[in-house]
């Protein structure tokens, strides 16, 4: 079977696969690399969700593999393409991504050349896929990830802490607020500390930067709030202690602080010859510390992924390909 880029890059984009609901785009893809001549296996990681690990069969565990995710953010949007691009939920994040790792492991396989292929479930969540992958023995000595990066190398990717705050108060009748303790007021002021708070940043790498990203609270408009919550996330440009130590001095009087999730930043390898960039997003690479030295890059921008208008470049699918196989016989050269 001869795999065509741009429409199994359609085949996986129609395939929904929200985080939590991989399970049928792992099959798929398990088939499609049987199919390929690949030995394939699921890694179960919860349930029906599996990674789908997969090398030329009867080959040794090589010592490359690209690697990339399956899941998506809601909400799951169908294929479509004209002359220049490929839309949809995924196009660039990351199933063009997947589509061109399997392409250039085609083309290095016609030339020898033994890369294997790691698609993880969960990216979008907690890494959890790349969690499960991490406890798996291997050879690996490279690791090529895949996000949209425009396909440029990534020098440095940022690091993610997720903060949740609880506020607590006291329900009253709003004509009366001096009977109550309004749970939304601490929120609101705990919120207006961090927004004013200065972030650090780094000349290299750009600034750490925070989202107030959901609040929920209250229980109506004429009653005195008694509980509210909001979700931050910060995007680290370094060790994540400072900052939190800093966010406990400065709200922790007002608020329940809760640090629920960290991945952490990490520079990354460069490659002579190719453009490079910063990742601002996380990624599953701090979580597949045992698969080799990991370099980050893929086709399509950032900036159009989890819109309503997520697509990627045909010429960029095809250009990937190039330069992932390029890389793959620069590296297992040296």
């Amino acid at each position: 079977m001869r795999m065509q880029l741009v429409p199994f890059t359609r085949a996986l984009v129609d395939i929904e696969s929200i985080t939590g609901n991989e399970a049928d785009i792992g099959h798929f893809l398990f088939q499609q690399l049987l199919h390929l001549g690949y030995e394939t296996r699921r890694m179960v990681v919860e349930g029906e969700r599996a990674n789908i690990y997969a090398n030329p069969s009867g080959q040794a565990s090589p010592a490359l593999v690209f690697s990339t995710h399956m899941d998506t953010v809601p909400p799951f949007i169908p294929s479509a393409e004209d002359e220049q691009n490929v839309y949809g939920r995924g196009a660039c994040d990351a199933k063009g991504i997947m589509a061109a790792q399997i392409a250039a492991a085609e083309r290095l396989k016609g030339e020898g050349i033994i890369a294997g292929l790691l698609f993880l479930v969960g990216e979008e969540r907690d890494s959890l896929g790349a969690k499960v992958a991490n406890l798996e023995p291997n050879a690996c000595r490279f690791l090529v990830n895949g996000e949209p990066t425009d396909n440029r190398v990534a020098v440095a990717s940022k690091g993610a802490l997720r903060v949740e705050l609880t506020s607590s108060g006291r329900m009253a009748h709003s004509a009366y607020p001096e009977l109550g303790d309004s749970a939304i007021d601490k929120l609101v002021d705990a919120l207006t500390r961090l927004r004013a708070m200065e972030l650090p940043a780094d000349p290299a790498v750009g600034p750490c930067t925070m989202n107030i990203g959901l609040i929920e609270g209250g229980r109506a408009p004429n009653v005195v709030a008694d509980q509210a919550r909001a979700w931050l996330l910060y995007r680290l440009i370094g060790p994540s202690e400072p900052l939190r130590a800093r966010i406990l001095e400065a709200v922790g009087h007002l608020v329940q602080v809760e640090f629920t999730l960290e991945i952490p930043f990490v520079r990354l390898r460069t490659f002579e010859g190719l453009p490079t960039m910063i990742a601002a997003f996380t990624t599953d690479i701090p979580a597949l510390s045992r698969w080799g030295q990991p370099l980050l890059l893929g086709p399509g921008s950032i900036h159009v992924a989890h819109t309503e208008q997520e697509y990627v470049s045909k010429e960029q699918l095809h250009q990937a390909v190039t330069v992932y196989c390029e890389i793959a016989r620069k590296l297992l050269k040296s």
